[in-house]
């Protein structure tokens, strides 16, 4: 199957992957800004098969997104940092998915940053402590996503952190441009 590459966003604007880690499931999110304009591109879910071996799930994880930045070429990409998890042996499971994720990001040149829940839900809705649903539906708001357009929770999740890191990215830019560029007034 041949797949079209979109053009690059260059100078105009910025393509941002949002990514929601896990073994078992990780959330995807292209966005694109340009103009000040938000818009998705594409979202959706990687689902290794759980009865894979460890390493073969965490390499279908790593092919999954390399294959995305080759398909989608983001400028830059956006993580959900670990918050919790029910036990040691989880927060390990869920550490090596973020490495997979790092490694194929860190492979194609694509600066990733990360960000903790609480900052991506105070970024989208004004609290660190939003629901899941209040996030999905800000995120629907700020993309223009019509409310019946169903998407797995984990990719609205990753959407929210690709519009968290713009909005973040914006802040920066303009915060450099306050101070001449100086780090201060």
């Amino acid at each position: 199957m041949t797949v079209k590459k979109p053009e690059p966003t260059g100078e105009a604007g910025v393509r941002v992957l949002g990514i929601d880690p896990g073994s078992r499931v990780a959330g995807y999110a292209l966005v694109e800004e340009r103009s000040g304009t938000v818009s998705l591109v594409q979202a959706g879910t990687l689902r290794p098969d759980p009865a894979l071996p460890m390493a073969q799930r965490m390499a279908r994880l790593y092919r999954g997104i390399a294959d995305l930045i080759d398909q989608y070429t983001p400028d830059e990409a956006a993580m959900e940092e670990i918050f919790t998890a029910k036990n040691a042996a989880s927060a390990l499971v869920l550490g090596q998915a973020r490495g997979a994720i790092l490694a194929a990001c860190g492979m194609h040149a694509v600066p990733l940053a990360s960000y903790e829940p609480s900052v991506v839900k105070k970024t989208l809705v004004g609290t660190g402590r939003a629901e899941k649903e209040q996030v999905a539906f800000m995120v629907r708001r700020i993309l223009g996503l019509p409310d019946t357009t169903p998407y797995a929770t984990d990719a609205t999740d990753a959407m929210a952190v690709a519009v968290c890191h713009l909005n973040h990215r914006r802040f920066a830019r303009l915060a450099a441009t306050a101070g001449g560029g100086r780090g201060g007034p």
